[in-house]
């Protein structure tokens, strides 16, 4: 009997002891995890939309907040490099150390590379545009062979060439070609002008581009070199507003230079 009961006395301080252990170990679980999740402490995430990510940077760390930029946009609307979105929002509470994620407005403006639109119709070019996040912002009409074309893109007086950068949110103005008209106009000198100058010059003038053709294959690197060394008509004669002029054009610039002395060497068409 003494045996037995000693032996129960020790189960007994075993099972107390242990019991005692997981009480202990549970507590320092407790107040572990208490202390490492800063248990009950809460900081007021502050405002910080508008601002430079380096300012938020400084009002962050004064919080004990950190900050990281996943994302960026575009907007005309707010400065260049601001923060415009921001999780957790103002005013939500975090722990310390909490990291919070910003999308910021782009240091650069976005831009777009202009395809051709010259001789579209005007209401498929604005939806082309649109498209881009282009604005049309007016409608010139000019003399022309063809009706609701356009002729050329502009920036106020300034035209743009097929594959020129232009920023997202730029207005642009459409000539756009209204018919010919009644005045006889004289036909400009487009000899040595590149594409773009050639086209701005027959504008002013009341005329309009027609055909447009290479004396060897065109690149995209080598397109804006080309000037013209043929027209038809040529410089001097009549014509009626809003009437085609038609153009050869060559890397050669001498050619350019001697098309006058050039008798019917070379058939235009």
């Amino acid at each position: 009997m003494v045996k037995n009961s000693q032996n129960w006395k020790f189960i007994g301080l075993n099972v107390l002891i242990a019991v005692v252990l997981v009480v202990v170990i549970i507590a320092v679980v407790v107040i572990w995890l208490r202390k490492y999740t800063n248990h009950g402490q809460e900081i007021e995430v502050p405002q910080i939309t508008g601002l430079y990510v380096q300012e938020a940077e400084v009002l962050l760390a004064s919080s004990d907040l950190k900050v990281e930029v996943i994302d960026s946009t575009f907007s005309n609307k707010v400065p260049l490099g601001t923060i415009v979105e921001q999780l957790p929002p103002a005013e939500a509470h975090a722990k310390a150390g909490r990291t919070v994620y910003v999308i910021v407005n782009a240091k650069a403006e976005r831009q777009v590379v202009l395809p051709e639109l010259h001789d579209i119709s005007y209401r498929q070019v604005s939806n082309m545009l649109r498209q881009l996040g282009l604005e049309v912002d007016s409608i010139i009409y000019e003399p022309s062979e063809y009706r609701d074309l356009v002729m050329d893109l502009r920036v106020g007086e300034q035209s743009l060439e097929t594959g020129e950068k232009v920023n997202v949110g730029t207005k642009i103005s459409l000539v756009v070609g209204q018919g010919t008209g009644t005045e006889m106009v004289m036909v400009p000198d487009l000899g040595g002008l590149r594409l773009i100058d050639a086209r701005s010059a027959l504008l002013a003038t009341h005329l309009s581009l027609g055909s447009t053709s290479y004396d060897e294959e065109v690149t995209e690197e080598n397109r804006d070199l080309y000037v013209v060394y043929m027209q038809e008509p040529q410089a001097g004669q009549m014509l009626l507003e809003g009437s085609g002029v038609h153009i050869k054009l060559s890397l050669n610039r001498e050619k350019a230079v001697t098309a006058d002395n050039v008798e019917d060497e070379e058939v235009f068409f």
